[in-house]
């Protein structure tokens, strides 16, 4: 099995590789289940994001974390579905395409939580920001919502990401190349 050893706030973790097609190779960077790693990361992104009065991610992966940032925040979060939910009153919707998804995805939020979210000041938080297409349909998606979006921040910026200059995020993540 190859690996990559990543540390992240004094956190050593080894991270698996998989093959994303035969030039490219991408180290998975899984929460889910890492409370560890998810309270720390939680605790040093809100030192360094701008006030917000609601994080908001998409689903799946992001979810420890905002919940996370939320409990030891602002107490507020939000979840952008990739399907609509029999509860989800007048949805709205975006497409997705990521690095890490092998089809097309969409991305909705149901009329509660555009309510909660319009006028608000917004944080977009995602495990990992990579082409950074899903961080823009989630952007696109609020932005529906007429909340006002002050920061994007992930745990770790991979690739080309890490050169971005409207993202916070605590540690970089390279692409392997083949």
């Amino acid at each position: 099995m190859d690996t990559y050893k990543i540390n992240i706030e004094g956190l050593d973790r080894e991270l698996r590789k998989f093959p994303v097609n035969d030039k490219l190779d991408i180290a998975a960077f899984i929460m889910f289940g890492d409370i560890e790693m998810t309270e720390v990361a939680a605790r040093e992104l809100l030192k360094r994001v701008p006030e917000h009065d609601v994080v908001v991610t998409a689903e799946a992966k992001g979810i420890p974390l905002c919940y996370e940032m939320a409990r030891q925040g602002c107490r507020n979060y939000v979840v952008a579905r990739k399907s609509v939910k029999v509860y989800m009153g007048n949805p709205i919707g975006v497409t997705v395409n990521s690095i890490t998804t092998k089809n097309e995805q969409k991305l909705y939020l149901g009329e509660d939580d555009v309510n909660l979210l319009n006028g608000k000041r917004v944080l977009l938080v995602d495990d990992v920001i990579s082409t950074g297409e899903s961080l823009h349909a989630l952007e696109t998606l609020v932005e529906k919502t007429g909340a006002n979006i002050v920061g994007r921040a992930s745990v770790l910026a991979e690739g080309d990401a890490k050169d971005r200059d409207d993202i916070i995020f605590l540690s970089e993540l390279p692409l392997f190349f083949k």
